[in-house]
């Protein structure tokens, strides 16, 4: 199996609990870590501009990666995953929680 296969199936797995948990539309807490790096947390940032979200930083202690939070409004469980794969798609090394 390759990624892509394996992510598509996290992403349907996702979609499904988000479902059966959520009455949509909800707030969603996003969790990314990334190296600290201005430009990438410049990057995730922009992602979610012009949506209402709430972003958090927090610098690892020895201060190599930073934690993004993002706390937005999103339509439905596919909106989720779409911003999902926007980060991976555009942000290298992004690790989402």
């Amino acid at each position: 199996m390759n990624s892509s296969q394996k992510s598509d199936e996290f992403y349907e797995k996702l979609k499904g609990q988000l479902y059966e948990t959520t009455s949509w539309p909800a707030e969603y807490l996003y969790k990314f870590i990334v190296k600290s790096d201005i430009k990438k947390i410049a990057l995730v940032e922009t992602i979610f501009d012009n949506m209402g979200a709430v972003i958090n930083t927090v610098e690892s202690k020895n201060g190599k990666y930073t934690s993004v939070s993002v706390n937005l409004l999103m339509r439905d469980p596919d909106a989720v995953i779409e911003k999902y794969k926007e980060v991976a798609e555009k942000v290298e090394g992004v690790i989402s929680l």
